[in-house]
């Protein structure tokens, strides 16, 4: 019955580590995994954060989309494609992003509106 026992509480410790691994995993939020898709894909040229200016002029800071879009309408010019076309040499890249992909950013992109603009 010892051995049996030890096995078993093996076993559960072995299940208990494994569950605590995925969580991690899984534990980032909508939020932080928009904030990384952003820094991964965004912050050559759009300030991200919640002050500075863009490290390219006519990319506008996120944290002030809210005065030419309504963030939540964003989501179906990333599914589709967006474009966005301005004067300058470099041009933003086509992105169609995925369903997880869109709802991940949008939280992100929520959290850096000020205030009321956020919604």
């Amino acid at each position: 019955m010892q051995a049996s026992g030890s096995l078993w509480f093996s076993s559960l410790c072995f299940a208990m580590l494994q569950f605590a691994a995925t969580s991690d995993a899984l534990g980032s939020t909508t939020v932080e995994r928009g904030k990384i898709f952003a820094q991964q894909n965004c912050a050559r040229c759009h300030s991200i954060g919640p002050t500075g200016q863009s490290p390219y002029g006519p990319a506008p800071p996120f944290r002030t989309l809210h005065e030419r879009y309504d963030v939540g309408d964003l989501a179906e010019a990333f599914a589709e494609g967006i474009i966005v076309a301005h004067q300058g040499g470099r041009q933003m890249p086509q992105f169609m992003l995925q369903p997880d992909q869109i709802d991940d950013l949008i939280a992100f992109l929520r959290s850096v509106q000020p205030g009321e603009a956020a919604h």
